[in-house]
């Protein structure tokens, strides 16, 4: 095994015009980081006080040309670990080892959080999920071995002297995603950056170069060293994205998606040619899309699910994975999925713990898969209200949400049918809020509780009393509130009939 890059840095010089428009360009993205510009200054001159070098790098600096705000503040030294943090010690409020092997030092001061990693060299040797890292000794070399141009510019401080030797500038004017050396390189290195190619396509909206996506197809099984929960973030970061679809989609033609997500690829399904059923691949990412847009904004009260929303974007993109498995081709024509919300909700509890999720993300997301299809048995105007409140009851807390899959599954192109399913759910949205606010519908609970069931029926706490609570709360959802002399009835004759009396 060997850490050397076999590269020869490739640097590259600006366009003319965009030298031109450089200073007015800089202007622009000190100008966005004034709020910053204290703590850099102070940061540059204290490591500059010890004779090391320190630069703004990646993220912050491609933020600042894009107008955006960057959560993080990542820098690059000279220095040794052990050299920063006696740096950062006494000008921090707390620091941290993010990863001493790697050379990153964390530390805060304020409402600022900064992370200080050593120029580096990290390669993977093919085989192991971690980088091998190797300490460089210049700034240069340190960007070339960064994932994309667009990250691989960078500010000296406290000069703010502007770094750039792989054009990231002219890339991100041009919004193209390159690597600053060959692809095959820099995605050997760290098999993660072909996924955080999609997330950037995604975010950014940027478009691979042709030699990227190339890469990306050949090396699209190298992703399986890496660890699971690497790739869970990349996922994430790319679903909570403004516009996730361009990223999806590079990450299925690449090839990325069969490793780690094969469940979406896996519904470009064969469409017959009489067209028996929609594109289900095309369908879902338009469900993704519309679930999105009826995301709540971001500091909006909790029902109106503020967006971005992790678990409506799963859900929405995931509501039809078991389709594969249950297409069937019926006699006269027709094509039925029967139960495939259900087979749909499996494979996507499975998936998602291969994916590390967390155990209420998994059991949402899960749930709402499941669910997704309960309301298409409303539209014959069948629905009690008994039928009206256990939808409201199994979606539970995830209600809102269920609404805004709900209605983002309907991608029909036929106008009339689809302003009709919207009046059908206006209609049992407002049904819904009318029990809601006659039962208080999201706090269900039978009309005895715990102590008072046992009281009436003279039995301890047990597996018995559970029955009879179960026995209310479906009394309580078949018939609403009925009081409780009527309830303390109902109770005593289901008693009646039970053989644990005796």
């Amino acid at each position: 095994m060997s850490t050397a890059d076999p590269r020869e840095p490739q640097r590259e010089s600006l366009p003319e015009a965009l030298v031109q428009l450089l200073p007015e360009l800089m202007r622009a993205a000190t100008a966005h980081l004034a709020p910053v510009l204290p703590v850099l200054t102070e940061l540059g001159e204290l490591f500059a006080a010890r004779g090391h070098e320190l630069a703004l790098v990646g993220g912050p600096v491609r933020d600042a040309f894009l107008g955006r705000v960057s959560p993080d503040l990542d820098f690059a030294t000279s220095a040794t670990p052990d050299e920063s943090l006696a740096i950062l010690r006494p000008w921090s409020e707390a620091h941290w080892d993010v990863g001493r092997e790697f050379g990153t030092i964390a530390a805060r001061r304020g409402e600022h959080t900064v992370e200080v990693t050593s120029y580096r060299a990290d390669a993977y040797d093919g085989q192991t999920r971690k980088p091998v890292v190797a300490f460089g000794d210049n700034l240069e070399d340190d960007l070339v071995r960064r994932d994309f141009t667009v990250n691989a510019m960078a500010l000296r401080l406290p000069s703010m002297e502007f770094v750039d030797p792989y054009a990231g500038l002219a890339d991100l004017a041009a919004r193209r995603l390159r690597t600053p050396g060959p692809p095959e390189v820099s995605f050997g290195d760290d098999p993660l950056r072909m996924m955080r190619a999609c997330r950037f396509v995604a975010q950014l909206g940027l478009d691979v170069a042709p030699e990227v996506r190339a890469a990306m197809t050949a090396m699209a099984g190298s992703i399986e060293i890496v660890s699971a929960e690497r790739v869970r973030d990349e996922l994430t970061k790319l679903l909570l994205a403004p516009a996730p679809r361009a990223g999806l989609r590079l990450l299925v033609d690449t090839g990325l998606a069969d490793q780690v997500l094969p469940e979406l690829p896996a519904l470009r399904l064969e469409v017959d040619e009489h067209h028996r059923h929609k594109d289900v691949y095309e369908h879902s990412l338009t469900v993704l899309d519309q679930a999105i847009a009826l995301e709540g904004p971001a500091d909006g009260p909790e029902a109106s699910v503020p967006g971005p929303d992790l678990v409506l974007r799963l859900a929405a993109l995931l509501h039809d994975i078991g389709k594969p498995a249950t297409r069937r081709f019926e006699p006269g024509g027709g094509v039925s999925f029967h139960h495939h919300e259900m087979v749909g909700a499996k494979l996507t509890a499975k998936r998602l713990k291969a994916l590390r999720y967390d155990k209420d993300t998994v059991k949402a997301v899960t749930r709402l898969v499941e669910l997704h299809l309960r309301f298409h048995g409303y539209g014959d105007g069948a629905w009690t209200d008994s039928a009206v409140r256990r939808y409201v009851t199994d979606a539970g807390p995830l209600l809102q949400r269920l609404h805004r899959l709900t209605r983002s599954d309907s991608t029909t192109r036929n106008a009339r049918k689809a302003a009709r399913l919207s009046q059908t759910y206006d209609q049992l949205e407002e049904r819904i809020e009318a029990l809601m606010a006659a039962e208080e519908l999201a706090r269900v609970r039978p009309e005895l509780n715990g102590n008072e069931i046992a009281e009436v029926l003279g039995i301890a706490p047990g597996p018995v009393l559970g029955r009879a609570y179960s026995f209310l709360l479906e009394l309580r959802l078949d018939r609403g509130m009925v009081g409780r002399e009527a309830a303390e009835a109902a109770l005593r004759e289901w008693w009646a009939e039970q053989p644990e009396r005796g």
